[in-house]
């Protein structure tokens, strides 16, 4: 423990999912008993943590080459008497431990996502002996046991994970060999935390897990809980206001979570439900477990439970086999379904998983192609969606001020952003509003009144 003035300073750059983002602030947690506190760039800082993502395109060489700058950056600090210590975490650091070890041997601590707990004695170690220090092991005990709690002074939109690991393994993903398999955190360590948050400010909280809706968590009375029944648990908290998860799978979507769209009002109505293609074929080589027709039926039963419900999902062209048909098939499940958010990549391969190596890979002309066309259509929606808002109240949860003086900005409860002239000092407050225009990439809108969050 440093001592009394002493203070140090830590930077980290978080790629990818939400998920991530929880795990950068767990790691500044698990590190501020050393001293660390928080850095504004990479140049103030005493240590640079690089919390990585491997889904997307590329995303190991866009690591290294943040490392070949952060390499200059280290050896001008140490010419000046100065110590910066590097660490790589998360999936790619997982993944890819030895590689990175080898082409950036300037780093001096890699570990994966599930090993976080034990950075403090790693960098401990790190600061007495020379070489990295690697840990990418899926420990026996688990984390979030090992951790300090939760800082729950995270403003009014927290997050908590509740759920890690995969174990449904897509030909496409990396997920279950990076995260590991499939852990559900009991129910009474979940409630703590979400008390706590909400004590700290929180009024959303966003649930975490890679397959979210999979999770079962032990109860204190031993019997296992289904995700729709903590829901209920957590609305019952005084003051949390709103509730949201992700990420999804369709096949974890049961009827009593769909019907708790309907019954509980702190569920807000949008869910991110991946649905990867539009094809049967394409969704069996993809290993998905479930069918168009299942997502078609899904997403209908939620707009029965909660007719207002807006729906975003996650979209792959060109997975290996993939042909113009199969492309179709996607564009028909768009048209059909309709969505209000939606994320689309090209297909890319990933060492180790099944599809990196099936044959029929798409030429990368065609899989350009039909992104952009899928891109447009999921382009039209969602300005649809945005400019269906417009002329309707809602209440929005105020976040902070705007990008503009005067400005106060929020979100909708479909996670639309959106921003008004008002008065400051209003973030975690519930307001009125009245939606007077769509803009590319949020709302404006007109504040009616703002008041005091009453209990849930």
């Amino acid at each position: 423990m440093p001592s009394a003035g002493v203070r140090k300073k830590l930077f980290i750059r978080t790629w990818g999912c939400q998920m991530n983002v929880y795990d950068s602030t767990r790691m500044a947690d698990v590190l501020a008993p050393l001293g660390y506190g928080p850095a504004e760039t990479p140049e103030e800082a005493d240590m640079v943590i690089l919390n990585t993502c491997h889904i997307r395109e590329k995303a190991s060489e866009k690591v290294f080459s943040d490392l070949g700058r952060l390499r200059l950056l280290k050896t001008e600090k140490e010419q000046a008497g100065q110590k910066m210590v590097l660490a790589v975490a998360g999936c790619v650091a997982q993944a890819e431990g030895a590689e990175i070890t080898a082409r950036a041997p300037w780093v001096d601590i890699v570990l994966g996502p599930q090993t976080y707990h034990r950075l403090p004695e790693m960098v401990a170690r790190a600061s007495r002996a020379a070489g990295a220090q690697i840990d990418t092991d899926f420990p026996v005990e688990q984390k979030f046991d090992l951790l300090p709690e939760v800082n729950a002074n995270q403003g009014p939109i927290a997050f908590l994970t509740i759920q890690e690991g995969c174990d449904k393994f897509c030909s496409f993903c990396v997920v279950p060999y990076t995260r590991g398999a499939e852990f559900s955190r009991p129910v009474a360590a979940i409630l703590a935390e979400a008390k706590r948050l909400v004590a700290g400010g929180a009024r959303e909280i966003a649930l975490l897990g890679q397959n979210v809706n999979a999770w079962h968590g032990e109860a204190p009375d031993g019997s296992t809980w289904s995700l729709s029944r903590l829901l209920h648990a957590l609305a019952e908290i005084d003051g949390l206001a709103r509730l949201r998860y992700t990420t999804s799978h369709p096949r974890d979507m049961d009827e009593a979570l769909i019907r708790a769209h309907g019954t509980i009002p702190q569920l807000m109505p949008f869910l991110h439900l991946p649905v990867q293609s539009g094809s049967d074929k394409v969704l069996a080589a993809m290993n998905r477990g479930h069918t168009a027709d299942l997502f078609h039926r899904t997403a209908d039963r939620l707009r029965e439970a909660r007719p207002d419900m807006a729906l975003s999902s996650d979209f792959i062209v060109g997975h290996p086999g993939e042909t113009a048909a199969d492309h179709a098939a996607t564009m028909a499940l768009v048209e059909k379904v309709g969505f209000a958010l939606a994320y689309s990549f090209k297909y890319s391969p990933r060492p180790g998983t099944p599809a990196a190596g099936q044959p029929f890979q798409v030429p990368e002309a065609e899989k350009d192609a039909r992104l952009q066309e899928l891109q447009a259509l999921l382009r039209r929606q969602q300005d649809q969606f945005n400019r269906d808002c417009v002329g309707r109240e809602c209440d929005i949860l105020l976040t902070g001020p705007g990008r503009h003086p005067g400005q106060v900005a929020g979100r909708t409860p479909w996670l639309q952003p959106v921003h008004m002239m008002g008065p400051a000092g209003l973030a975690g407050r519930m307001a009125r509003v009245r939606i007077d225009a769509a803009l590319p990439n949020s709302l404006s809108a007109t504040l009616l009144d703002a008041k005091e969050l009453a209990p849930a």
